[in-house]
C-alpha cells in the first residue's frame, strides 16, 4: 500500500473513533435523563426495582432490549439514532 493509501486508512480510523465518542457523549445525556433513575447513575442496576445492571453490555444487545421490551416505556419515544447513541454509551462502561 502506498503512503496516500495508508494516510486515507488512518484518516478513516480516526474519523470512526471520533464519531463513536460523539455517539457515546450523546448517549450519556440520554441515559442520565431517561435511564439512570431505574438503572443507577453508573448503570450498576437497582435490584430493589428489579432493574438490572446495563454497563458493559454489547451495544447490539442493548438496542434490542430497548426496542423490544415493554418495560422501557420511558425510552419508547427515542429516535433510532438516540437508541444507537445510548447503546454506544452503555457499551463503554465497565
Amino acid at each position: 500500500m502506498n503512503k496516500s493509501g495508508l494516510a486515507l486508512l488512518a484518516s478513516l480510523c480516526l474519523f470512526g473513533s471520533i464519531t463513536r465518542a460523539q455517539d457515546a457523549a450523546a448517549g450519556e445525556k440520554t441515559y442520565k435523563a431517561k435511564c439512570a433513575s431505574c438503572h443507577g447513575q453508573n448503570a450498576e442496576g437497582k435490584p430493589a426495582m428489579k432493574a438490572p445492571a446495563v454497563k458493559g453490555k454489547a451495544a447490539d444487545d442493548i438496542q434490542k432490549q430497548i426496542t423490544t421490551s415493554p418495560k422501557h416505556s420511558a425510552v419508547k419515544n427515542l429516535t433510532p439514532a438516540e437508541v444507537k447513541d445510548l447503546a454506544a454509551y452503555l457499551a463503554t462502561l465497565k
